[in-house]
């Protein structure tokens, strides 16, 4: 077996896991949720999972950290070329809530075990988060298109309002997405204009 095959093999392997877990503590919750759980859903051996994670909670955080990088990647195309502040808050708010409802097994994943996140990875991707939306938010202030702010401040407030607003979201039957870019959008507009 070649060195690239090894690689794609491995790395089909752990997303295969990867997806599986999502399957699982979307299904069960992450208490309920056992390791034979997830590697059932996988068709590999059951020693497999121990080659990639050490236990539940690391595969747990894989997940979570697989979401948040799925996330950024949706809201920060959304905001790119927008046209001025009202579309750039409004567009990356729509694609942050239209990616929690638009994905069933994550937004299962999301939904059940919202209790579970904050211990087990959303403290490492809201940081993340923050860190490109306050590189854009500076874009922004540079061009003259939002007045003079403090970034940091205001792309940490921005995320916690999506996280708050998608764990509401998640928990409404049904999810109301343009609900919750609105109110997201007028309240974080309303606080950045003097």
């Amino acid at each position: 077996m070649t060195g690239g095959r090894r690689e794609r093999t491995k790395a089909a392997n752990r997303a295969a896991i990867v997806a599986a877990a999502r399957d699982a503590f979307g299904e069960l919750g992450f208490e309920a949720a056992g390791v034979r759980d997830i590697v059932r859903r996988t068709g590999l051996a059951s020693g497999t999972f121990y080659n990639y994670f050490p236990d539940k909670e690391a595969v747990f955080r894989a997940v979570v950290e697989a979401a948040g990088e799925e996330a950024r990647r949706r809201v920060r195309t959304a905001r790119t070329g927008t046209a001025d502040a009202a579309s750039f808050v409004e567009a990356g708010y729509r694609a942050y809530f239209e990616f929690i409802v638009e994905d069933p097994a994550t937004f299962a994943f999301l939904r059940r075990n919202i209790g579970a996140l904050g211990a087990a990875g959303l403290e490492r991707e809201v940081p993340l988060g923050a860190t490109e939306l306050a590189e854009d938010l500076a874009a922004l202030v540079r061009r003259g298109a939002l007045p003079p702010l403090d970034v940091d401040y205001a792309a940490h407030a921005m995320v916690a309002v999506g996280v708050e607003l998608g764990a509401r979201l998640a928990e409404r039957d049904p999810p109301d997405v343009e609900g919750a870019t609105g109110f997201a959008t007028a309240l974080v507009l309303r606080g950045m204009t003097p």
